[in-house]
């Protein structure tokens, strides 16, 4: 274009030029017609440019208007407020994102500048803090601040910070002494703030995962933690009014629950159920948003009529849900709804004036209505040359065109094509980018819609007109809330979720629970105790009971070798003998069988690595137009694995990957985008899955998603007719057929490929031992992707990492709601309940009866309960065009209700169906009634699982504890540490091979994972790094960390095991900074703990045998023939030191002890009999090294 464009006008100086628009400036309310969707974002942008001050924008699809004004001047000075995902009488809190953003738009409003904020008629009708709570709890810390620490403390848990062990996610809080650690909404890493007396010392920022300072701060904000008011004020207010409430119509648990969570309200913290009480803590009349605006412009998009239709029915489907649980008896009769009434929000939307943006004009406007005569943009779906030529008669007219697409340089490369000239822009900004009259620009957007503005000048385009499908963009609140990324071999690059995060810094077990030591079996935890020695030491011990009642007395400095007994569901394994061959048999068995799987898996690396694959080109502009199409947001999860795979499959090395993901996360997808590109490339690609259902679901995604392109998807099953398959055959040895989706049938003799590149297997553990070993044939010729549902576990990846391409997914799609769950007996009026409330907003609903022999009068009885809905049956002994039939019809919503086995576990994905009840939930496994609970709340409703016993049967202790670890917590994934390691051992049986199951029971999931761990190292020739477990210490020291160091009993263990966990000083000295850093300095007890760690490490690299206490002196024990000549150390030391043979003992009566100083490297000392011994070990070490060099090189 012509160099005259740096000085054109922009777009905000186009829109300042339409007399239409210089009207609304001064507006305070009346209707703005002539207005299309994609345009409204762009006006309240105007309007807040224009005037200065703070714009209020409502919408029914905030979401979707606040990433349209994104577009035209980025995210700052604007702020969305979303709905909560919750109601306030759930006991769910509402989502950490949708909790900060909500806290984040109050503080920006706080602040006096101009600001567009989006928001919803559901958001603003639920009561937020008020606006002195909101300026009160936003206040700095500094360094150097005279502030107490437990004024801190109580600030935190009155602003609705929850007090943890380890602080791993927002909102969170932990004191360990003179330390304080907060996670504030506000920042995307915790802080630490040390205390020196009353004054804060040092800040810090720590990173979560590793809890390790990274950075030191001069200040930090510190904000409110939820959307609570937990003030003594506002808790008495609240238990004044939850007193008077009449419990007596709730069920006996409910009750108990609803007693439970009125005790934590009543201490005033932040604790899991106190959200219940929300509509009881807000003051009257309850504060909103518009509180907190003041003298704002209130624009809203669509008209007001539309406003509090929404508004309504928010409201009445919330008071449907109150109703139906208070009628049921899981809330008390008179319960509030915690909500603002209509009348009321929209009495105050009218007080403010109000500015209407609506299409057309209505009739019932008066004659202040402005009609700014813009219109949506024309499509051009497939007519690129109309577009083109459209585009050249408006720019030779002097207008403008912008073009938003999120395939901006491509689109551009398509429009110089058609001999248009446009202007590339990389960062659009409508306030300052030049546009030039009679320009064409393309900027690398996402607008909702386009749109001709003709007073203006200006027509504006999207992908919607020139593409015709809209890629819905990712919410910004689902985007906000994932921190996780995804697990790939070549290294973990974030922790897998909050709790995961939180459970490697605590010790996985209690008292009472199953332990494997890994030098004397499966035990059982006893407790902690403190022993003295009778020479002046005293240590703690872990006491662990064995079979006939035999303890055992594990050192604080082994505790590295014990850990959880995980061996699976069904896994009931007995206690180990001490003093017998047993355990030692059976870990060298196990032993075994580990380094048969790494042979196995080496030898299959090995072939592959040197077998000439094929390397696919980078990618092309169809896989783009592909990838582009996908109608959702990809998760980061997503997008690192698919990087994987691309990597993978442009290598001449054959690709074997193994990609896992819980069903949902996105895995059929990567595999399309992996197939596409194959057979763009000419290569042939075979879909292997295990049922006739799954078939016919790949087949119609592919076929759906592949339409436009020259690609033929082909499905080979028995759902197949002889006609169909007889085509399929021939199209695949032809070279006919591009893509081929099919079950075990795929593997018979007669099916050839002419050229097959590429084989994608979808749950590979679910075929027979005669199809795996064809697999194991496949994964030497051609690229091989494998799909499963069942997660593996992190350590077990991380030891097949450089032999075995695993990626993992495990940030879940935007739409995941938090799954309302209930644990009740069985009672037919509240299964006609649930089903009809269901069916009443549109939904379908799961019922899940495990016994086929008893479905069918399940299905009648369901139906003379309910005559209305459609049911149908569906399991696995069906006829497979029967079972696929009503599979199919469900997924169409011509079914209301699916009477079904597990058979779903690994089904249809149905985004609709969003209640599922559990019958005779009691025989189901913990991982079952997890896996069956997650086929519900994905299209981002909220969602509800009803899982029932029977009323009048005594349940069994185990079944009974099952259950109530479902019910216990209603986040998805958390609490379900047992049910995950059971998927995990699952997950490790399918990656390795089903017959290593027992091999896992035998010896619980950990040790199997280190000893796999240990020979894939000694395979490849790696030196092993151990702690040195096999060395005795026993010194005349107080050695522990004390309960007043680290208060919490399992943190207290996993630092335990962190220290003794050390194979080197340099691990060592860097455990010390990580708890002089989390815990401040180390008392005198926990010097000695890291002395006494130190001293066996180094006698370890000194060969010797045991460091132990006689009267009057430390004894270094070394083997007979060591080979070391003591009498040098004893010259060396003189007095200090004598020796014999095999023994050398260093003084303690002759030398004083002083302090050790463990803080930081190593310890240091200038007098005493630990300094002499530290010494002592270091000569005895470089003596030994020496020994082994001059025998090396003889």
């Amino acid at each position: 274009m012509a160099e005259t464009a740096v000085a054109a006008a922009s777009l905000r100086s186009k829109l300042d030029a339409v007399p239409a628009l210089r009207r609304l400036q001064g507006m305070r309310t009346g209707v703005i017609s002539g207005v299309p969707a994609g345009a409204a974002g762009l006006l309240a942008w105007w309007v807040r440019e224009a005037t200065g001050r703070r714009v209020l924008l409502v919408s029914t699809e905030p979401e979707e208007l606040w990433a349209d004004c994104a577009v035209w001047s980025g995210e700052d000075g604007l702020a969305l407020f979303p709905a909560a995902d919750t109601l306030p009488f759930d006991r769910v809190a509402p989502g950490e994102e949708v909790t900060r953003r909500r806290l984040a738009t109050l503080a920006a409003v706080a602040e006096d500048r101009p600001l567009l904020v989006v928001t919803s008629p559901a958001a603003l009708l639920r009561p937020t803090l008020t606006p002195e709570l909101v300026r009160g709890g936003r206040t700095l810390l500094r360094r150097g601040d005279a502030v107490g620490r437990d004024d801190l403390v109580a600030r935190l848990v009155a602003l609705g910070y929850r007090r943890e062990v380890a602080v791993t996610s927002p909102g969170e809080f932990a004191v360990r002494g003179g330390i304080v650690d907060v996670f504030g909404l506000n920042a995307a890493r915790p802080w630490r703030a040390e205390w020196l007396g009353d004054e804060v010392e040092e800040l810090r920022a720590f990173d979560p995962d590793t809890q390790t300072s990274v950075a030191t701060l001069d200040e930090v904000a510190i904000w409110p933690a939820r959307e609570l008011d937990l003030s003594p004020e506002a808790v008495a207010r609240a238990l004044t009014a939850v007193d008077r409430l009449d419990l007596g119509g709730c069920r006996e648990d409910i009750r108990e629950v609803w007693l439970r969570d009125r005790e934590h309200l009543a201490l005033g913290i932040y604790a899991e159920g106190v959200d219940l009480f929300t509509p009881y803590l807000a003051p009257e009349p309850a504060p909103t948003l518009l509180d907190h605006l003041g003298d704002a412009v209130l624009v809203v998009a669509g008209g007001a009529d539309r406003l509090w239709r929404a508004g309504l029915r928010h409201l009445a489907e919330a008071e449907g849900l109150r109703t139906q649980e208070e009628e049921r008896g899981e809330l008390p009769a008179g319960a509030r709804s915690g909500l603002v009434e209509l009348d009321q929000l929209r009495s105050r939307l009218e007080g403010m004036g109000m500015i209407e943006l609506v299409r057309d004009v209505p009739d019932a406007a008066t004659g202040g209505a402005v009609d700014l005569d813009w219109h949506g943009a024309e499509t051009f779906v497939g007519r690129f040359d109309s577009w083109a030529a459209r585009v050249s008669e408006r720019l030779r007219a002097g207008r403008s065109v912008v073009v938003l697409s999120r395939q901006g340089g491509r689109l551009a490369e398509l429009a110089r094509e058609q001999g248009l000239d446009p202007i590339e822009s990389a960062d659009f900004d409508a306030a300052v980018t030049p546009l030039p009259a009679g320009a064409l620009m393309v900027a690398a957007a996402d607008v909702s819609a386009g749109f001709d503005a003709e007073p203006a000048e200006l027509e504006v385009f999207s992908d919607t007109e020139l593409f015709g499908r809209v890629r819905r963009r990712g919410s910004p609140v689902a985007r906000g809330a994932r921190r996780a990324e995804s697990t790939s071999a070549r290294g973990t690059r974030r922790a897998a979720s909050q709790r995961a995060a939180e459970r490697a810094f605590v010790i996985e077990f209690a008292p009472g629970d199953l332990v494997v030591h890994s030098d004397h079996g499966i035990g059982r935890f006893v407790e902690m105790r403190r022993v003295a020695d009778g020479e002046g030491g005293e240590a703690e011990y872990m006491t662990l009971e064995y079979a006939d009642g035999d303890k055992l007395h594990v050192p604080v400095a082994h505790l590295d070798r014990v850990d959880r007994y995980v061996g699976g569901a069904d896994a009931h394994p007995h206690l180990s003998k001490l003093g017998t061959e047993e355990w030692e048999r059976t870990k060298r068995r196990v032993k075994e069988r580990t380094e048969q799987v790494a042979r196995e898996l080496l030898a299959l690396y090995s072939q592959r690595e040197a077998s000439a694959g094929h390397a696919y080109p980078p990618d092309a502009a169809w896989q783009q137009e592909l990838e582009s199409s996908f109608p959702y947001q990809e998760t980061p999860d997503q997008e690192l694995v698919l990087e994987e795979i691309k990597r993978d499959m442009e290598t001449s090395r054959p690709m074997d990957r193994v990609v896992c993901g819980d069903v949902g996360f996105g895995k059929t997808e990567l595999a399309l985008r992996a197939a596409f590109k194959a057979a763009a490339d000419g290569r042939q690609v075979a879909v292997l899955v295990p049922t006739t259902v799954l078939a016919q679901q790949h087949y119609l995604t592919f076929s759906q998603r592949l339409a436009p392109f020259p690609i033929t998807v082909r499905q080979l099953s028995r759902f197949c007719t002889p006609e169909e398959v007889r085509d399929t055959l021939n199209g695949l040895a032809s070279g006919g057929a591009d893509i081929v989706i099919g079950t075990h049938r795929l593997l018979q003799r007669d099916v050839s490929f002419r050229e097959l590149g590429l084989v994608i297997i979808d749950e590979e553990q679910r075929f027979g031992v005669l199809q795996k070993e064809r697999f194991k044939q496949l994964r030497v010729a051609v690229d091989v992707l494998s799909l499963s549902a069942t997660p593996i576990p992190r350590t077990l990846h991380m030891s097949l990492a450089g032999i075995r391409d695993l990626s993992v997914i495990q940030t879940p799609p935007e739409e995941r709601q938090p799954i309302k769950t209930y644990v009740t007996a069985r009672d037919d009026g509240l299964i006609r309940e649930v089903i009809t409330r269901e069916l009443a907003r549109g939904g379908q609903v799961y019922y899940v009866h495990n016994r086929v022999d008893s479905i069918q009068r399940q299905a009648d009885s369901l139906r003379t309960l309910l005559p209305e809905p459609r049911i149908e049956i569906a399991h696995g002994q069906m006829p497979e065009r029967s079972l696929a039939r009503v599979m199919q019809l469900f997924g169409e919503g011509e079914v209301d209700v699916l009477v079904c086995t597990t058979i779903i576990e690994s089904g249809l994905d149905i985004p609709n169906a969003n209640t599922i009840v559990i019958n005779d939930a009691h025989r189901l496994g913990l991982a079952q009634l997890y896996q069956l609970r997650g086929r519900v709340g994905r299209a981002g409703q909220r969602a509800y699982a009803y899982i029932l016993y029977p009323p009048a049967r005594a349940l069994t202790e185990r079944a009974d504890k099952r259950l109530e670890v479902i019910a216990d917590l209603q986040d998805l994934g958390a609490g379900f540490t047992l049910a995950l390691r059971d998927l995990e051992i699952r997950g490790a049986g399918n990656l390795l091979g089903e017959e290593q199951h027992g091999e896992i029971a035998a010896v619980g999931l950990e040790l199997y994972n280190h000893l796999l761990r240990d020979a894939v190292s000694r395979m490849q020739g790696k030196v092993l790094r151990e702690s040195p477990a096999q060395v005795t210490v026993s010194l005349p020291v107080t050695a522990f960390l004390p309960q007043t160091y680290v208060t919490d009993e399992r943190l207290r263990l996993r630092c335990y095991q962190d220290l003794a966990a050390a194979a080197a000083e340099a691990d060592l000295e860097q455990q010390v900074r990580g708890l002089v850093d989390r815990f401040g300095p180390l008392p005198a007890a926990a010097q000695s703990l890291v002395f006494s760690l130190r001293v066996r490490l180094l006698a370890a690299a000194a060969g010797a045998l045991s460091v132990e206490t006689e009267p009057g002196a430390v004894v270094v024990k070394l083997a007979v023939g060591h080979g070391i000549d003591l009498e040098s150390v004893t010259r060396q030391f003189r007095s200090k030191v004598t020796s014999t043979p095999t023994r050398v003992r260093v003084l303690t009566a002759a030398a004083p002890a002083g302090r050790v100083a463990a803080v930081g490297a190593r310890a240091t000392q200038v007098s005493g009999w630990e300094d002499t011994l530290l010494q002592v070990l270091r000569e005895l070490g470089r003596l030994a090294r020496l020994r082994t060099r001059d025998q090396m090189t003889a």
